[in-house]
């Protein structure tokens, strides 16, 4: 069995690659489908098992197949699944290459470890990835693709992420993408008292923004989000901490955006819902008054070219893992605990996974020997029904079956030559050795 993971993060790509190969979460079931049609109609074999992870940080696949699959051989695997990325998402195999990282086997295990510890993302020991891999687990499942390996394997990631949290202090020092957000606007206002706070969404990336942000106890806290409802149940859990707030349409926006100084934007959708004539308008409203912009969804909501206004601070989310690496050195010994446990996980999950590559042959071994004994039995019950001694028909049925037992392996040394001769007298003495507890 084969194990890879292929994807694209926030190490290999900018934000504006990135959010070209995201999959929404209704888009990840239907994309699993297409994904493991496409691998097996070229390979001909059973269908590979595969799951696929996108955040705001990253878009992975993970994979599965047989040995007896040839696309596993060479690079098979890696340029079909490259492939049918770039095609899904329009875009040139070429193009995405250079920004791809391929992971087998081992490499594969240790990277989906350490993403479920939170080492691998922005913020070094955050936690929400880990929600979001057991939320890919779950439309893997859901979309019949997640099969005996890479269950195991998810099985055992989230084993390892519970058993760093929960003996390291992995998360302890870590500056969250919220507070972050908080840091870069008073880069421009003195005090977020003073200003009016727009919240985009109301997902949990702006639940943990805002609930940032209403520290700071700004004049006026608002949400806008597509259904009303949602939006407003945000805006009350705010009014409890003391703030004034109110919740609106998302449709209501380029009417009301020039109110507000600080506008955090995280929604799933796949085009941007700020455009730079709306932003125009606003600032025009706003007689050239300063606008903080926080872009945290991939893909982007507010589209790039708003940086180039004057008056307009817009950050995306690379921005602000600049400053979430502030702090590293403090979290360097507990990172360094993580990763010595992750070795010694991925090394107890390889020999599982090694070990179940033999359970094919240990069954035919076993069908085989029930076999022969069966065919033994049955000789031996004719011969007792015909009257025969039964001392001597057990003598026989230990004989017949000690030279079928024997049969092969000595055939086998008989005929082997050379290196193959050696390596048999090699292990036929550990094979065929008796058990130490024997008589």
């Amino acid at each position: 069995m084969q194990i890879l993971t292929l994807g694209i993060n926030h190490h290999t790509a900018p934000v504006e690659v990135r959010e070209q190969v995201a999959f929404s979460p209704e888009t990840i079931q239907p994309a699993l489908h297409h994904l493991r049609d496409h691998l097996s109609s070229v390979s001909k074999s059973t269908l590979p098992e595969a799951t696929i992870l996108s955040t705001c940080n990253r878009t992975e696949l993970y994979c599965a197949a047989n040995d007896e699959n040839q696309v596993v051989a060479s690079d098979g695997l890696k340029n079909l699944t490259i492939d049918w990325l770039a095609r899904s998402k329009g875009l040139d195999h070429s193009d995405l290459a250079p920004h791809v990282y391929v992971l087998p086997q081992s490499q594969a295990v240790r990277h989906a470890f350490r993403v479920a510890c939170g080492l691998d993302s922005m913020v070094v020991g955050e936690t929400q990835i880990l929600g979001q891999m057991k939320d890919a687990v779950r439309s893997a499942d859901e979309a019949g693709s997640l099969g005996t390996y890479l269950n195991q394997l998810f099985q055992k990631t989230f084993q390892v992420a519970k058993e760093v949290r929960g003996t390291t202090e992995i998360g302890a020092h870590s500056i969250s993408m919220a507070a972050a957000a908080v840091r870069l606007a008073e880069r421009i206002f003195e005090s977020v008292s003073q200003q009016k706070v727009l919240f985009i969404g109301a997902g949990e990336m702006i639940s943990l923004c805002a609930t940032h942000f209403a520290a700071r106890h700004p004049q006026l806290v608002a949400v806008a989000n597509r259904t009303l409802e949602r939006g407003q149940e945000l805006a009350d859990e705010l009014a409890e901490q003391g703030l004034k707030t109110e919740s609106f349409r998302l449709a209501d926006l380029p009417q009301r955006l020039h109110e507000f100084d600080i506008v955090v934007s995280c929604t799933a959708s796949s085009l941007p819902i700020i455009g730079l004539g709306m932003v125009e308008s606003a600032i025009r409203a706003r007689r050239h008054r300063p606008m903080v912009m926080v872009d945290l969804a991939v893909p982007r909501d507010i589209e790039p070219e708003i940086a180039r206004l004057n008056d307009i601070y817009l950050y995306t989310v690379d921005d602000l893992g600049e400053i979430v690496q502030s702090g590293s050195d403090l979290r360097k010994a507990a990172i360094g605990q993580a990763e010595a446990i992750i070795e010694t996980r991925v090394a107890h999950f390889m020999h599982w996974l090694e070990t179940r590559g033999t359970v094919p042959l240990i069954q035919d071994l076993r069908q085989r020997g029930d076999h022969l004994k069966d065919f033994e039995l049955e000789r031996a019950r004719r011969l007792l029904a015909r009257g025969e001694d039964p001392a001597l028909v057990l003598d026989q049925l230990a004989q017949g079956l000690t030279n079928k037992f024997l049969h092969g392996s000595l055939h086998a040394l008989q005929h082997a030559q050379g290196e193959e001769r050696e390596a048999l007298m090699k292990i036929l003495p550990q094979l065929f050795r008796a058990n130490p507890s024997d008589k």
